[in-house]
């Protein structure tokens, strides 16, 4: 098994999806929802997310060449998206990436909070699609790379489902401090991730050399 791909995927992945950062938001938007609704509500969101993490994995990359866009550009430019995400998480501010603040509200249907802005942008927006597409890109089409591909990101959508049906308990357990910490925690994280992806880009390209560890990640 490739430990070190292993490691970066399930870092990535839960960084990026940030199950528990979800838990205040998924309160917010089904404040005034039911048991019932709020159940079907985190489902659905999961589901669609799923669905296009699944669709970037598969098929974008194709789409992608087919327009011409080489992954080492879309890899320099995820991960200045990324350190973008980290920024605002390390300061605790909305991050654009994922949503303006004005974007959290309250539709007349409630189902409708599932697909926007639960499942996009929040869980499945443009940081989670570059870093699926960066991934998948290191994988250079090893099926074990994109069964751990696939792993990461299952066991991180599973966390998240988790951590959006127990919003309350959750909330109240970590309360807003504990939130808050593990959140900047994963700012760190993601902002090494995204520095590194850009180095990685830059070396695809035929700019600059990388350390040991960096060229071990990039290569099959």
């Amino acid at each position: 098994m490739d430990a070190h791909f292993a490691f970066t995927a399930f870092a990535t992945a839960f960084t990026i999806l940030d199950p528990v950062g979800m838990v205040p938001t998924t309160i917010a938007l089904t404040a005034h929802a039911t048991s019932d609704q709020r159940r079907r509500i985190t489902d659905r969101a999961v589901l669609v997310a799923a669905v296009i993490i699944l669709f970037t994995a598969t098929i974008l990359r194709s789409l992608l060449r087919y327009l011409g866009i080489t992954l080492y550009a879309f890899g320099i430019a995820g991960g200045i998206l990324l350190l973008l995400i980290s920024i605002d998480m390390l300061f605790a501010r909305p991050s654009r990436a994922k949503g303006e603040p004005e974007d959290l509200v309250e539709p007349a249907d409630v189902d409708a909070v599932a697909v926007f802005p639960l499942a996009i942008p929040m869980i499945a927006g443009p940081g989670t699609i570059a870093t699926v597409l960066l991934l998948a890109n290191l994988t250079n089409g090893s099926r074990e790379r994109l069964v751990i591909l696939f792993a990461a990101y299952g066991s991180a959508l599973l966390a998240t489902w988790l951590c959006m049906r127990a919003a309350d308990v959750v909330l109240r357990i970590l309360g807003k401090t504990g939130v808050n910490v593990l959140t900047r925690l994963l700012g760190i994280v993601m902002a090494a991730l995204a520095v590194q992806f850009i180095l990685n880009g830059l070396h695809e390209a035929g700019f600059g050399h990388l350390s040991p560890l960096a060229t071990r990640t990039l290569k099959a």
